[in-house]
């Protein structure tokens, strides 16, 4: 098992950068794969960001958004810079071994533990 919880939300202008936190327990977390995602009002949940043989990142955060993982402090962190208010949404931390292919990545499906969440508010 795998316990996750995020941190680092919040609300910030347009342009602005925040640093979200996913701090994991239960199990060594340097065996899973690390993934980002968000979830808007009304709309379903989309892939952000993932760490795991390598790190990869949806088209719309690219150059903007960057995944990171200090593995002494089981600790996955997304630092995302130049905010827009599209940004705005739910960011959900998520965490699977095993998941084999990299396409599996961008699946949340495919994803076994989740956090609680963290909102960001990007204001215009």
């Amino acid at each position: 098992q795998v316990q996750l919880v995020e941190s680092g939300g919040g609300l910030v202008q347009a342009g602005g950068s925040l640093r979200l936190s996913c701090a994991a327990s239960g199990r060594t977390f340097s065996s899973y794969v690390a993934g980002w995602f968000r979830q808007a009002p009304g709309k379903e949940r989309e892939f952000v960001a993932a760490s795991g043989r390598s790190t990869y990142y949806t088209d719309s955060v690219k150059g903007r958004f960057t995944i990171s993982r200090d593995n002494a402090k089981n600790t996955a962190y997304l630092q995302m810079n130049n905010l827009t208010p599209e940004d705005t949404a739910v960011y959900y931390c998520a965490a699977q071994s095993l998941l084999g292919s990299a396409f599996y990545y961008q699946l949340p499906q495919k994803y076994g533990y989740w956090g609680q969440g963290t909102q960001v508010t990007v204001s215009s």
